[in-house]
């Protein structure tokens, strides 16, 4: 399995102003290390606040890092340059719905996707997405639906799509499964370990469902007010954690 993903001393502060002539840094990321293989998934895990979403949107190119150093394949990865960003790592939000415009029928929002960041024609588009929507369950004459006329599992499979369709390595899931109830979460769960199974996809699992984590996470981060306190196999996490806070988190969970 060759390594995919690699972060290096990666760090990001923000300054909140505090009067006129004033402001307060927040260190949302201090010297963040971790890598990534192929064909795994990296749960990143916290309280509110512990640097979690700050993470995601630095490795996609939402926010930049004021140092350190993310390589992807080897090779060093530039943030800024969101063309290239766009293809080797995708986002997907919390709530499915709200990210989907509800005026735009599905193959028009998948389109646009392609026509942003490919050089398909039309014909090509339209195969790449029927493709697409096949390999998450869906069908072809779903394209011509609006989001409001599908289920929340559907529009969960609709949002995989429109990520999926680039045909990035990695996938990073900011709370996307909170928001599902349990057997629409294992059946999004199965779908993941399926693709993940067939394409070597990479994942990061930002959630708090630590029972999601332990079935589903080779690795687990523990992310407390921007520093990593525990970081390995999740199951030596989970079962050894070296730090406090982490202990705590763990015993917060009944298996």
């Amino acid at each position: 399995m060759s390594q995919l993903l690699e972060v290096k001393q990666l760090s990001k502060a923000y300054h909140k102003a505090e009067g006129m002539f004033r402001s307060k840094k927040i260190q949302a990321l201090l010297d963040i290390n971790f890598a990534l293989d192929s064909g795994q998934t990296l749960a990143v895990v916290g309280e509110t606040g512990s640097g979690k979403s700050t993470l995601a949107k630095v490795l996609v190119g939402i926010e930049q890092p004021e140092q350190g150093e993310i390589l992807f394949g080897g090779s060093p990865l530039n943030c800024r340059d969101y063309q290239k960003t766009n293809h080797l790592i995708r986002y997907i939000f919390q709530d499915a719905a709200r990210s989907l415009s509800p005026n735009q029928k599905i193959s028009d929002i998948l389109h646009a996707v392609l026509r942003y960041s490919t050089v398909l024609n039309e014909d090509q588009r339209n195969d790449k997405i029927a493709n697409t929507l096949k390999l998450l369950g869906l069908l072809n004459e779903h394209g011509n639906y609006y989001p409001h006329m599908f289920s929340g599992g559907q529009l969960q499979r609709v949002a995989l799509a429109r990520a999926l369709i680039l045909d990035p390595k990695v996938l990073i899931l900011d709370e996307a499964l909170t928001a599902l109830d349990p057997s629409l979460r294992a059946q999004i769960v199965n779908l993941l370990l399926d693709l993940q199974q067939k394409t070597g996809l990479s994942y990061i699992l930002i959630t708090n469902q630590l029972r999601l984590v332990r079935h589903f996470a080779d690795q687990t981060m523990v992310l407390h007010q921007g520093r990593c306190l525990d970081y390995g196999p999740t199951l030596d996490v989970f079962n050894q954690p070296t730090h406090e806070y982490s202990r705590k988190l763990m015993k917060s969970i009944q298996f």
